[in-house]
């Protein structure tokens, strides 16, 4: 079974969930198009201590910018390394395009979908989360991005996507969960 990250629940609002992520460190490249496939190989052993690293969900994919209705060319994907990894012990890439990186805790509000995936999926699911976000007065921060939870071989009905951002947002009702758990 892969390994997802576990969060926090905050708050749900319709369809979008508020959560509290934990700091994670992350192997990301910014190449969409080849980004996978880069990655895939940093975990099998092509890394200075030629260590194998399980794979974990989901696979973070950002867009530096978004315009209507075109979005940009240029991305990023992330792997999110097993938790018992930090920025010291990560294996060191052996390909430069990839860095090793850490993410603060943070507030991220979440929009949970299925299918296969488009540019115009993800603008209508972008389109429902952040017109959620403002009806509830709720601000951002930075752009929106992407949380992959299945292979590529999964049926599109039975994939689970999700578009997310980070927000402000004042903490009422807290209590813990994890992906694994809201999926049942």
């Amino acid at each position: 079974m892969v390994e997802t990250i576990k969060y926090e629940f905050i708050h749900e609002i319709d369809k979008v969930e508020i959560r509290r992520y934990p700091k994670i460190i992350v192997a990301k490249v910014e190449d969409r198009s080849n980004g996978f496939n880069l990655l895939y190989r940093f975990i099998t052993g092509e890394n200075n201590q030629k260590a194998k690293v399980k794979m974990t969900a989901p696979v973070v994919s950002q867009e530096i910018q978004m315009t209507s209705p075109v979005l940009s060319e240029t991305g990023t994907m992330a792997f999110v390394m097993p938790k018992e990894f930090t920025l010291e012990t990560t294996p060191e890439p052996l390909d430069t395009r990839i860095k090793i990186s850490e993410i603060p805790e943070r507030l991220i509000a979440a929009l949970c979908f299925s299918g296969g995936w488009s540019e115009s999926h993800f603008e209508k699911e972008t389109q429902e989360l952040l017109n959620e976000l403002n009806k509830e007065g709720i601000k951002t921060k930075g752009n929106v991005f992407t949380m992959l939870y299945n292979p590529p071989f999964i049926p599109g009905f039975l994939r689970r996507n999700e578009v997310a951002i980070e927000v402000e947002y004042l903490l009422t009702k807290q209590k813990f969960s994890d992906t694994s758990q809201k999926l049942g």
